[in-house]
């Protein structure tokens, strides 16, 4: 993972806390509160961490031909 482009690292911390997101509302659902509390505060530092990334991305990619 640690090789990956900054935009293709962006989709996938995206993707994963999208999957977060979900395992923690149906956990939610199925009355297991702690841990749904913990999936989705996982998610929501996922999804920070994909924008941060992605910020990342755009101020290196102009320079990734040279």
């Amino acid at each position: 993972l640690g090789d990956l482009r900054y935009d293709a690292l962006s989709e996938f911390l995206q993707t994963l806390a999208n999957k977060i997101q979900l395992d923690g509302d149906a956990d939610l659902a199925r009355g297991r509160k702690k841990l749904a509390s913990k999936l989705h505060h996982t998610a929501k530092q996922l999804e920070d961490s994909a924008q941060a990334i992605g910020e990342a991305w755009t101020i290196c990619k102009p320079f990734m031909n040279q």
